[in-house]
């Protein structure tokens, strides 16, 4: 991975990881309010030779006192210093459970044996630790005389008697709070790296080049509103997602200017990424640019269509199919433009044996001699075999692809199925693309600024002016086929 496919990993997952550090940080805050308060008293021992001779014999005293010293620091721990101290305070523990309160230190080179005793009161952890203090001067003094008699040669004094402080030493507010935002911020950047690696949902166009090199004629803007007007209408023609239509229309025209058909296929891997709404889509944008477009629905298992555009389903495609009726009379115009619509007609019980059949091929063949652009909506290629059927008797394969909705995975299926009978596959849409955030297109969108003015009146009554739905003839048909005729001659 790159060092900007990790910045896209945080900015991914910011709010995740801003929430894991507050958690941490609320954490650290609520163990220093909820951990009772330890406070820790200290005392200081000094450890001196009884002798006063010579300065080499001082030399030789400090000498030994440093090598004593530590044998010293260990003996505070032991039941001989710590069961006086019990029997003197009252204790009701046991030297055992005293020596895990008390810690003993001294220095490298020094003479100085520091005795701490950590208590929940301060009052008490004060007294501990002179009375670990007298009882370790009695054990020196008992320890080291001779037994001979005599006396000892080592004399240990206090230096820094024990005093009752008065702030806890623990909990560390700070400390809490800093490591609570360090272990939160650790938990957040780890859940960012493990949902990325397991998320393997297509997000952009970096996701998708990961499993196919299929070039991306363009992305198309997430829309809110998408789901209940699915069309691009006359109101939303300077919107974002009516420019990427137009934008897909412009790269579309590059990527089949070397095909001879006319014909483009849209499915999509499964069920549920926009495939129908962007083939109608589609159309009206090609149709817009002055191009006369037959738009046909092949998905002959969930037909959309008609359903979007306001048309008569029950006649169409697998009408013309069968014999039942000609192409001519079942096509449909819609809207102002060269537009006309071929529906799905009744669903077959053999959807696949009529896309692939002669009937289909020649039907197509008949609509490219008329028509501009073929533009055909397939069903998606994984759950049926209709898409890969169809992409044999056409110029070339559109596959939408949605963002958020599609896994790795399937596209990565998808494009093999239509590799695997060597479609031409003229490049990838992926839809519902977010405007805004790290997945946001890499395109930049120009929007159009509306003319300042006084917005045109309409009279009381007067409706908006949509696409009026048209019945249409065989003599309707065959005035397309006069005029693309009469205007290919001129």
């Amino acid at each position: 991975m790159e060092f900007r496919d990790y910045l896209l990993i945080l900015r991914r997952n910011w709010i995740a990881i801003v929430a894991l550090t507050l958690v941490g940080l609320l954490f650290g805050g609520l163990a220093s309010i909820l951990i009772k308060p330890i406070y820790t008293a200290q005392t200081q021992l000094f450890v001196a030779t009884q002798n006063s001779g010579s300065v080499q014999d001082l030399q030789t005293g400090n000498s030994f006192i440093q090598a004593r010293v530590s044998s010293y620091v260990k003996t505070a721990t032991t039941p001989t210093v710590l069961q006086p101290v019990i029997d003197t305070l009252g204790l009701n523990v046991t030297p055992q459970q005293l020596s895990s309160k008390v810690s003993a230190s001294s220095d490298l080179k020094t003479v100085l044996i520091t005795i701490s005793v950590d208590d929940s009161s301060p009052v008490q952890a004060a007294s501990i630790a002179q009375g670990v203090a007298n009882s370790l001067i009695k054990a020196v003094d008992t320890l080291e005389t001779p037994t001979t008699g005599g006396v000892s040669p080592v004399r240990v004094s206090v230096v820094t008697p024990a005093i009752a402080p008065v702030s806890p030493s623990a909990p560390n507010l700070k400390v809490n709070l800093a490591l609570g935002l360090i272990v939160g911020l650790a938990l957040g950047l780890s859940a960012a790296v493990l949902r990325t690696t397991l998320d393997t949902r297509i997000r952009s166009e970096r996701d998708l080049k990961v499993v196919s090199q299929a070039p991306v004629l363009g992305g198309i803007a997430f829309d809110p509103d998408a789901a209940k007007s699915p069309l691009v209408s006359h109101d939303s023609l300077h919107s974002q997602r009516a420019e990427s239509f137009r934008q897909l229309r412009t790269n579309l025209q590059f990527a089949h200017v070397s095909h001879k058909s006319k014909t483009v296929l849209v499915t999509s891997s499964l069920p549920g990424e926009g495939k129908s709404s962007t083939a109608t889509n589609l159309a009206i944008a090609i149709a817009e640019a002055g191009q006369s477009v037959a738009l046909v629905d092949a998905d002959l298992r969930r037909p959309m269509v008609a359903t979007y555009l306001g048309l008569e389903g029950q006649a169409g495609l697998t009408t013309a199919l069968i014999g039942q009726a000609d192409v001519q009379d079942l096509m449909q115009p819609w809207g102002k433009n060269e537009l006309h619509v071929l529906t799905s007609g009744r669903i077959p019980p053999n959807p696949s044996e009529l896309l692939g059949s002669m009937e289909m091929k020649q039907l197509i063949e008949r609509l490219e001699q008329v028509f501009d652009a073929v533009i055909i909506d397939a069903p998606p290629l994984l759950p049926v075999t209709d898409a890969a059927v169809l992409s044999q008797q056409v110029g070339g394969v559109l596959l939408v692809v949605g963002c958020h909705t599609a896994k790795r995975a399937q596209v990565e299926k998808a494009i093999s199925t239509l590799d695997l009978v060597d479609a031409d596959v003229l490049g990838v849409v992926l839809n519902r693309v977010p405007t805004k955030g790290p997945d946001a297109y890499s395109y930049n969108y120009y929007g159009y600024t509306p003319v300042v003015g006084t917005p045109p009146r309409r009279s009381k009554g007067s409706k908006d002016v949509t696409p009026t739905l048209v019945n249409t003839t065989g003599d309707a048909f065959d005035d397309i086929i006069q005029g693309r005729t009469s205007r290919r001659g001129q």
